[in-house]
């Protein structure tokens, strides 16, 4: 802050690019962004070698699903590289099979697309993000450290992050970030608040927390410990919304990113039900008219 009180030019610059309201990205209140798992890439061990050709149409065949039944958003996943790299080790063949076939869901849909790299693959998403015109990553670890179910202890990349997006002139690319990620055990001594306010903090856009594992319900107690800690942050739940639990979980939420529960009989592995979708997405509807 300046002498006067008023907050300098250049602060103003900087923190009005900032997202403060998930309807100004997805057009609604409580948006339902819908997981675009894509085959194994190239490289990994459930690859089967199958062209970009294939992998390209289940990525369309899932989006169109979630799309024309209802859903808000999508992100474009590497799900099934798993066991999986850490960070700037993603390997090349996997991160560009990752940006052709998120450039295709972009250009094919008008929804807001987003881009994750699992684990932790803030740099690399955000490079398929700028190659493909997605809107926005999610980073799972723009602050703070964790010790991934893989092993490595990792620590936070927003100082990485954020200068690469300045240096890619895209600016205009999101970032939604994760508090108490699942798949990971948070560093001793941070805890959630602590986390949410480094996050805040950090320029995140908005706030993401999950269950312990894909597809496990997030906590309610956690989504608010999160919401109070960083008030002014839209938080969504990153795991486990169902249509049973919607409306408890989306009266503290702001939103949500869901994967397993739109596959046919909730299992991640299966490609997306639209049935589920629809089963879903109408008590949202229902939610907001509330």
């Amino acid at each position: 802050m300046s002498s006067d009180g008023f907050l300098e030019e250049w602060a103003k610059e900087f923190y009005s690019k900032r997202l403060r309201n998930l309807s100004d990205m997805f057009g609604v209140d409580k948006p339902i962004i819908g997981m675009v798992h894509l085959l194994p890439l190239p490289g990994s061990p459930a690859y089967n070698g199958w062209s970009m050709d294939v992998i390209e149409e289940k990525a369309l065949s899932d989006a169109r699903a979630l799309v024309e039944n209802g859903v808000d958003g999508l992100i474009v996943e590497n799900m099934w590289d798993l066991p999986y790299f850490v960070a700037k080790e993603v390997p090349p063949e996997e991160m560009t099979a990752h940006a052709v076939a998120a450039r295709l869901v972009v250009k094919e849909f008008k929804v807001p697309v987003g881009i994750t790299v699992v684990h932790n693959g803030g740099r690399v998403a955000l490079g398929i993000a700028k190659a493909a015109g997605a809107k926005f990553i999610r980073d799972c670890l723009l602050t703070g450290s964790y010790l991934w179910d893989t092993g490595e202890l990792d620590h936070g990349n927003a100082s990485e992050v954020l200068r690469m997006r300045k240096w890619l002139y895209a600016d205009n690319i999101r970032i939604f970030a994760d508090v108490y990620k699942k798949h990971a055990v948070t560093f001793p001594g941070i805890d959630p608040e602590t986390h949410a306010v480094w996050t805040d903090y950090y320029m995140a856009d908005a706030l993401i927390v999950t269950g312990r594992m894909t597809g496990e319900e997030t906590p309610v107690d956690l989504v608010s410990r999160v919401k109070r800690a960083a008030p002014e942050r839209p938080v969504l739940i990153g795991s486990g919304l169902t249509a049973s639990n919607a409306e408890k979980l989306l009266s503290v939420a702001d939103g949500a990113i869901v994967g397993t529960f739109f596959k046919y009989n909730g299992v991640t592995q299966n490609p997306v039900d639209p049935e589920r979708v629809r089963q879903l997405m109408d008590v949202v509807k229902r939610l907001r008219k509330k």
